[in-house]
């Protein structure tokens, strides 16, 4: 198995993780650009999730799974649904690579339309609600209180995007293209106050929960790799990034909203707004700036692949990156059409 050397790690498995017992297998959950999570069972059939870098990395600052690690602990102090937190190796003569292991949480990652019919249609308006109430949840999380205070800096977090993302995109474009830079251009003119300062999830939609399809509860959130202190509001206009609203343009094909049945994104916005009390009427500003943040995202995978960096390219759809980017730069002039 790619990713875990199965001697010392179920060794280290015996020694640190309470009544774990050998022997264990080990089954890829996710892989790729990301981190790799791995399922793992042990001798008495109980089950574990286990988290590292992806292979080859060797930057850890960008994968760091002592702070992943942290932030799930904390968060798993509150009534915030995630997994366990049982244990973290920083040792690398291990496995090559730090990583850390969760108790395993039952439930389906609804990443799109198919996945979605796993739920009930009487359940997705329970889902989609809970996603709502989950955030507000984890925005309302104190961060001193659970010793967060420190992860990052406190203000100017949309600021600071908007100047990060505008470098990289520098730095990557294969191309001119006009949006980007309207939109950048508009993102930096209009940006409206920071009303809190919250943990700040980074990814935060259906396709990095679970959800228990017998309630429609979600169970747990998942992927905290891009978390940080910030504006919640960027959430929730991520959120809308992958939420459908019926025009073709907004169809993503890991969001399970357009299956039906989910309520209407201006819905979760009022359920959002009724639980914190922000102020969400400039909340297309965070819905553009998610759009735009992620057509950059979309530019760099197309330009790696394009000098080869991203390996063979016989099943990939190269081109549906450059497609991705332009349309979702004109999803972002759109709602900031719309302020």
């Amino acid at each position: 198995m790619q990713g875990i050397d199965a001697e010392p790690v179920t060794r280290w498995l015996v020694e640190n993780i309470p009544g774990a017992a050998a022997p264990f297998t080990f089954d890829l959950i996710a892989g790729g650009r990301s981190n790799l999570t791995f399922r793992v069972a042990d001798a008495n059939g109980e089950r574990y999730v286990l988290r590292r870098p992806p292979l080859g990395h060797v930057l850890a600052t960008a994968h760091d799974m002592a702070r992943e690690h942290r932030i799930i602990s904390a968060v798993g102090s509150t009534g915030v649904p995630v997994p366990p937190c049982l244990g973290l190796c920083t040792d690398e003569a291990v496995n090559g690579a730090p990583f850390y292991v969760m108790g395993f949480v039952d439930g389906v990652v609804l990443d799109g339309v198919e996945r979605a019919a796993l739920l009930p249609v009487a359940l997705r308006g329970t889902a989609g609600n809970d996603l709502a109430d989950v955030l507000a949840d984890l925005h309302a999380v104190d961060i001193d209180a659970v010793g967060l205070g420190d992860l990052a800096k406190r203000e100017g977090y949309v600021e600071r995007q908007v100047k990060r993302w505008s470098m990289q995109w520098e730095q990557s474009k294969t191309r001119e293209l006009p949006a980007i830079d309207e939109v950048a251009r508009r993102l930096r003119e209009h940006q409206p106050a920071q009303q809190a300062v919250s943990i700040a999830h980074g990814d935060y939609r259906f396709g990095n929960v679970l959800v228990d399809v017998s309630s429609g509860r979600v169970t747990s959130v998942l992927d905290w790799e891009l978390c940080t202190l910030g504006d919640p509001l960027a959430d929730v206009g991520y959120l809308g990034v992958y939420w459908f609203d019926s025009a073709a343009s907004n169809f993503r094909a890991n969001d399970p909203t357009p299956a039906g049945g989910f309520p209407a994104y201006n819905d979760i916005v009022e359920r959002y707004a009724r639980r914190t009390g922000l102020d969400l009427s400039q909340i297309d500003y965070y819905v553009a700036f998610g759009c735009w943040r992620l057509a950059v995202i979309s530019e760099g995978v197309y330009a790696r692949y394009l000098k080869g960096a991203m390996g063979r390219q016989d099943d990939v759809d190269v081109s549906s990156y450059k497609s991705a980017t332009d349309a979702l730069a004109e999803r972002a002039l759109d709602a900031l059409r719309r302020l």
